[in-house]
């Protein structure tokens, strides 16, 4: 009798395509929860009534600790079962957002003080930022477990392309959420219920791996940057994930190297303060209320989400251009849709100006990628990766607050800082910025 057909398989794997569904589930909810969040908070902190400076103080708190920790969960994953890490960072989730939405629900309610709901929001964010970056580092490593070598490299960039659709789902279905007897928080709770039958499933079907069998092939797990809309994936986790264990690690100061990731910094800096000023400034342009902001807001964030996408799935990939012409014309772009943002007058304006802002970042950030990568030899491949993330997460450290700083004192200077960052990277980027010798 024929044996009965397999079911369908990632091609090059061992894994299913349900396993591999709930891989890619678990990074989605991450990131389109997180960008929902980023669509509403404006409105939130608007109603609350505290200071716009200390709602990206309370919301960036994750982000930092989401950078000081994923290394560490990277490296757990290879001990531990990467399906308990798995379920150690949607569970963090969870728990996450359930925690936020009850303390702004008081919030709004005028139950406690602003500036207690900011601080309770901000503890409560930091559940996510410490225990949510176990997820993307745990699947890498149970996908690159069930995987050839030949096929890993797919297979990561497949899995990781859920941080980029969450970005443009987030945005979208959170106006969905914000319902009449829950109100802003809405979307906190909806994601969290999504979550949780993520959770379920994964608990469920997943099979477990915390004592692989003899001969089962290894893999690793890598950092990836905080899930937000300026960052979308690069594939430097995917060359991370990929690369032999115990290569030796690369200074941010290595000649080699140093320029690009200078260059990765300076526009990721100017990509984080204009976005954690936008929903205030959509708001304010507009003459928008706080409640029913969310959806403009949503509107333009999903723009820039679908144009950096564009950028790096469409263009990129045609017009095949050179790290260096990357950054520069990238940065020229963001620096013309940064301005336009800045002086639009309508919502049509707003989606044009940070739609083209965000196309040429989709362009800078692969383009310093690339040129950090194509600078060192295969062998140091792993090394620069985790360079590379740390600079893409290090922007969120300190751009958001800086940019609401900025913002208190006058709404233009952010976008026209940024924009003056974004020139000068030109200006600079043509003197010291070269053609890779291992390109």
């Amino acid at each position: 009798m024929a044996a009965r057909s397999p079911r369908a398989r990632v091609a090059g794997s061992a894994l299913t395509t349900p396993h591999f569904l709930l891989l890619f589930a678990a990074m989605l909810v991450a990131a389109a929860g997180n960008t929902a969040l980023q669509s509403v908070m404006p409105a939130i902190g608007r109603e609350i009534g505290i200071a716009d400076l200390w709602v990206a103080i309370a919301y960036t708190s994750s982000a930092i600790l989401w950078v000081m920790l994923a290394p560490y969960w990277a490296r757990m994953s290879d001990r531990r079962g990467r399906k308990a890490l798995t379920l150690l960072g949607v569970g963090g989730f969870i728990v996450s957002m359930i925690l936020c939405g009850i303390v702004l629900i008081y919030g709004l309610a005028g139950v406690i003080s602003g500036t207690l709901t900011f601080v309770l929001f901000g503890m409560a964010r930091a559940i996510y930022g410490s225990l949510g970056c176990a997820t993307p580092s745990a699947t890498q490593a149970y996908l690159a477990s069930k995987t050839r070598r030949s096929a890993r490299v797919a297979a990561l960039s497949s899995l990781s392309s859920s941080f980029g659709l969450g970005t443009i789902v987030g945005p979208a279905l959170a106006p969905l959420f914000v319902l009449p007897f829950i109100g802003l928080p809405g979307p906190l709770f909806a994601f969290a219920a999504i979550a949780v039958v993520v959770f379920v499933a994964i608990l469920l079907w997943l099979p477990d791996d915390k004592q692989p069998r003899h001969g089962h092939r290894r893999g690793h797990g890598a950092a990836m940057s905080y899930p937000s809309l300026a960052s979308p994936p690069t594939g430097a986790s995917v060359v991370a994930s990929t690369a032999p264990r115990g290569t030796a690690k690369l200074k941010w100061s290595d000649p080699r190297i140093r320029h690009w990731i200078v260059a990765g910094v300076v526009s990721g800096h100017a990509q984080a303060a204009v976005l954690t000023c936008l929903g205030f400034f959509v708001i304010d342009r507009l003459g928008l209320e706080p409640r029913g902001s969310e959806q403009s807001i949503s509107i333009v964030m999903m723009a820039g989400a679908a144009a950096t996408l564009a950028a790096q799935w469409g263009l990129i990939p045609k017009l095949r251009m050179a790290p260096r012409a990357l950054i520069l014309w990238g940065a020229s772009i963001a620096a013309a849709g940064t301005l336009v943002t800045m002086v639009a007058g309508d919502l049509y304006g707003l989606v044009l100006g940070f739609g083209i802002a965000s196309l040429g970042f989709g362009f800078t950030r692969p383009g310093f990628t690339g040129g950090a990568s194509l600078a060192v030899p295969l062998a140091e491949q792993g090394g620069v990766a985790g360079v590379i993330t740390a600079a893409n997460g290090i922007s969120f450290v300190a751009a958001p607050t800086i940019g609401m700083a900025l913002y208190a004192i006058d709404p233009h200077w952010p976008f026209a800082v940024s924009a003056a960052l974004l020139l000068g990277l030109v200006a600079w980027g043509r003197l010291r910025l070269v053609a890779a010798p291992h390109a």
